[in-house]
């Protein structure tokens, strides 16, 4: 079918399976930079106002931050927020932004991108890292006080009467949250990939996500009509009729689908000879774990806890810690939850914990290994999760862990914490499970070393590929070597499952393969019997797991372990897979 410029096709990077069709609502609108308003001489006065209205919201923000973050982590992480309440005061700035409204006659929000302009051009002239960080903190506070005139010039709170696809920029946790409470069909972001903070958003959701689309902000205003094909990362801009029509009767189908397999959620995810599956659920909230319980998971195999701190207005105290985590144990099935501590660095960062600009923030100071800098506030969390372990059962995860010695001192803190808890008089959990999250290569080859030290192991996939891969998943020019149909992920796979399983010691696999069709037969094969997955995917995982038997995975395994190409295993189980179960394709990434 011929495409014009009515009906523009983009690719992405397909991040959550299915198809929508539906308007766009451009999340970021007010803040990507649009063309100037010339403002006329009667409005200067207004808009004037308007900016300070914006400085003053910011400013009483940042004074609750600055007192928060003092309290609860200390001075020195506070000054950070000092240094950015100082800039809005800053008379340079201000004037700045006021004379480029009054001289010029643009609107503030245009003002304020025309002076980041002028500080970046001035900035990128000084070699001295000093002034380069200098430079992200103005970019922070304008952003935020961008923000905060995004609030005051909406002209309503957001009412939609119908679905729409967002598009975006990239999504942050914020904005996840608030996604939540709306209808949204799909999601379409430039940045990202498939196990970005979207992407992550998409599958909680069960909804089409594509991302990886650059430029996409540029072409689309709200309420164009878009068509977003999540399993081979297409995107139609103002599709014409034909191409409407064609995917309003795949989306009928996908949905159709997907609630046909709702209804297995009562079944247990047995194998066709017999053999007993766990399929758990990845979460990040209350909602997400009552989600777990509709679909029909077994329990929580991962609670993100760093979302509660992402989208935290400073720095959460103990005692919200612990209502958090109780909400999510509460409304998660059987009250099973493995809660995993903080995970913060890479592309999750909170200002408080002196994040600093790094080549390779994924390979840096981050997780687990900020520990050391801020154990009190570790301490903290810590605390909550022990104090949580008296309303279900709840089990204790550390991720990013490279070394025994990790994990040797992570114990000792809480053995520490504990005996903190009984001196204060507070009841809480006594031999929780603690485990690891496995995602560095390291950790993997001396599996056996950990196993003398924990209660059981989840592998971390998504990590554990681009480690091993040296490659940044959500890089699009080389998200292609991220793909779990690798044959070294699999031979890593193959070492660690078999030695948990000499060992009686639990693992689970926790990341984006869990959930992908495709890779399921090979890791039944391997002899895994524990999946966590986003719970979108928990129903047709368990479908495939009922079309299944253990014979065919290892068989199917075998095969695999001697292919030489990811090329050759991602064709090999496409046609297996599809063989076993025809409607999949409907429900996988073509990738």
């Amino acid at each position: 079918m011929k495409i014009n410029e009515h009906q523009a096709m983009k690719k992405g990077v397909p991040v959550s399976p299915g198809v929508a069709v539906a308007p766009a609502y451009c999340v970021d609108e007010v803040l990507v930079r649009r063309e100037p308003q010339h403002l006329d001489d009667r409005a200067l006065s207004g808009e004037i106002q308007c900016f300070e209205n914006a400085l003053a919201a910011a400013g009483r923000e940042m004074d609750a931050i600055v007192e928060r973050v003092r309290r609860q982590v200390g001075e020195e992480e506070a000054a950070i927020f000092r240094s950015h309440r100082l800039l809005l005061r800053d008379p340079g700035l201000v004037g700045k932004v006021k004379n480029a409204i009054t001289q010029r006659h643009v609107d503030t929000a245009t003002a304020l991108h025309e002076t980041l302009d002028e500080y970046t051009e001035l900035f990128s002239k000084i070699e001295d890292e000093y002034f380069k960080e200098r430079l992200s903190d103005l970019r922070d506070v304008v952003l935020r006080v961008l923000a905060q005139l995004a609030l005051q010039t909406a002209s309503a709170p957001l009412k939609l009467d119908e679905p729409v696809i967002i598009v975006a920029k990239e999504v942050l946790p914020s904005q996840a949250l608030a996604f939540e409470r709306l209808p949204v069909a799909g999601v379409v972001t430039e940045m990202g990939g498939a196990t970005g903070h979207a992407a992550i958003l998409a599958r909680s959701l069960n909804i089409p996500a594509v991302a990886g689309m650059r430029g996409i902000l540029r072409d689309v205003k709200t309420g164009d009509l878009l068509v977003v094909d999540g399993r081979e990362g297409h995107v139609y801009i103002r599709p014409g009729p034909e191409i409407e029509s064609a995917y309003r009767k795949l989306q009928r189908e996908y949905v159709d689908l997907r609630d046909r397999l709702i209804e297995n959620r009562d079944q247990e995810p047995v194998s066709a000879d017999g053999v007993q599956f766990e399929l758990l659920a990845n979460v990040n909230s209350a909602a997400d774990a009552a989600m777990a319980v509709r679909v029909g998971a077994s329990g929580v195999g991962l609670f993100r806890t760093e979302y509660i701190f992402l989208t935290h207005p400073s720095v959460p105290t103990e005692e919200e810690q612990v209502a958090a985590y109780r909400a999510v144990v509460e409304a998660a099935p059987n009250r099973s939850v493995t809660i995993r501590t903080l995970d913060l660095g890479g592309d999750k960062n909170v200002p408080y914990l002196g994040h600093q600009r790094e080549a390779n923030p994924f390979m840096g100071w981050r997780s687990i290994r900020l520990m050391s800098a801020y154990p009190d506030f570790f301490q903290t969390q810590l605390r909550a999760i022990l104090r949580t372990g008296l309303f279900g059962d709840v089990s204790m995860m550390f991720p990013m862990i490279s070394t025994v010695e990790e994990v040797q001192r992570l114990k000792k803190m809480v053995e520490r914490t504990c005996r903190s808890l009984r001196r204060d008089g507070i009841p809480f959990k006594e031999d929780m499970r603690l485990g690891i999250m496995l995602e560095v290569p390291a950790s993997a080859l001396c599996i056996h070393s950990f196993l003398d030290e924990v209660d059981f192991v989840s592998i971390g996939s998504n990590d554990l590929t681009q480690y091993l891969m040296a490659a940044d998943r959500d890089n699009p020019k080389v998200a292609y070597l991220c793909e779990p149909f690798n044959p070294a992920l699999l031979q890593v796979l193959k070492h660690v499952i078999t030695a948990c399983n000499e060992r009686d010691t639990p693992v689970t696999l926790c990341g984006e393969m869990g959930g992908r069709p495709r890779c399921f037969l090979p890791l039944f094969g391997l002899g895994l019997r524990s999946l966590s997955m986003s719970p979108a995917f928990v129903p047709s995982i368990k479908e495939l797991v009922r079309l299944s038997n253990h014979a065919a995975a290892e068989e199917t395994a075998r095969r695999v372990m001697k292919m030489k190409t990811s090329g050759e295993i991602r064709g090999y189980l496409t046609r297996k897979v599809r063989k076993i179960w025809p409607n999949v394709s409907m429900l996988d990434m073509n990738k």
